[in-house]
């Protein structure tokens, strides 16, 4: 297998809130591959957001810190670097899609304004030049009447043209990782499936890795080589994701991909996880599910589970699989 592209090892980043200490992501390993296409999946307030704000070095401060840990991109430990050589690799070799288009882009600027400002800080390029590249792009990610659409304002786009737009910048200057968070959320299925191709298509032109935030299973079926579950501020389980769709081993995943809709079944009403998600900054001193989980045992409240390799290259943290006549 290829050196890791990007290789996060024990990452602990945590908030000051009310006098508390937050554990948003709690000690977490992650390995992404050159063109690998990594989702990471949880329910709302997991960390997965906070793990790419950690990646792109984009943690509200003072409140937010990473107190542990590494990410390794390329070799080099990201955590280390100074603000001003962290600026030189976002927008460049990593860029970020954000969640919502509409407040990620600059009202008061056009889209060629803002989509030229990445070029002129990282590449040597004239001013025509850029604007060329510009027009470029947004004609590859989709966008019709790019000649016009380039001197436009945001609020002028539909939300699916504002994305293919965020996507147009975040790709601009061929970055070797791309981080999308919730990229499809609020776009209808058709605009969805389209957005999904797209990156698949830059995976293969750019050799680029990406790594996708969602909730959404559907979306990680249809891009996903590679799934990490994230509850809780820590990975529960990952594997390739055939692996994670046919074999779910962690009580967690397996309640995920039971709360899907099936076709072949009818149902009155779908299922869904009992109980809420624990508060990070009292989090319990066992396992962070036992109390949402359908089988678990009195041992599983006094100690937390590790995160382990069950079979190879797949690793769950559930000190239960295995246990006879309780879990797989």
């Amino acid at each position: 297998m290829s050196k890791p592209l990007l290789s996060i090892q024990n990452l602990k980043t945590y908030f000051t809130r009310s006098g508390k200490e937050v554990h948003a992501v709690d000690g977490i390993d992650l390995d992404i591959e050159p063109r690998q296409i990594v989702c990471v999946v949880g329910e709302s307030g997991c960390g997965k957001s906070i793990t790419s704000l950690s990646i792109m070095g984009l943690i509200p401060k003072p409140s937010g810190r990473i107190v542990d840990g590494q990410i390794l991109f390329n070799g080099t430990d990201l955590v280390k670097l100074k603000e001003e050589e962290l600026a030189e690799i976002r927008g460049n070799e990593i860029s970020m899609i954000f969640q919502e288009p509409m407040t990620s882009l600059n009202p008061v600027l056009t889209i060629g304004d803002q989509m030229t400002e990445v070029l002129h800080r990282h590449r040597k390029v004239s001013k025509q030049q850029a604007w060329g590249m510009a027009i470029d792009m947004l004609k590859y990610v989709g966008v019709g009447r790019a000649e016009k659409i380039v001197s436009d304002y945001p609020h002028r786009l539909s939300g699916g043209m504002r994305q293919r737009v965020m996507i147009g910048m975040a790709m601009i200057c061929e970055p070797k990782l791309l981080i999308a968070d919730e990229p499809t959320t609020a776009l209808d299925v058709t605009i969805q499936a389209q957005v999904l191709e797209l990156m698949r298509q830059m995976r293969e032109q750019y050799d680029t890795s990406v790594l996708m935030i969602t909730h959404d299973l559907g979306v990680v079926a249809e891009i996903a080589d590679y799934v990490v579950v994230m509850y809780a501020g820590q990975i529960v389980e990952k594997a390739d994701a055939d692996t994670i769709f046919e074999r779910p081993l962690h009580p967690y995943t397996q309640a995920l991909l039971q709360s899907i809709p099936s076709l072949d079944e009818v149902k009155e009403s779908l299922y869904s996880i009992p109980g809420t998600v624990p508060d990070a900054s009292n989090y319990p001193v066992g396992c962070r599910f036992a109390d949402r989980c359908a089988v678990a045992q009195p041992s599983c409240r006094e100690k937390p589970p590790q995160l382990r390799e069950i079979e190879p290259g797949h690793y769950a943290r559930c000190d239960l699989i295995g246990k006879k006549g309780v879990h797989p």
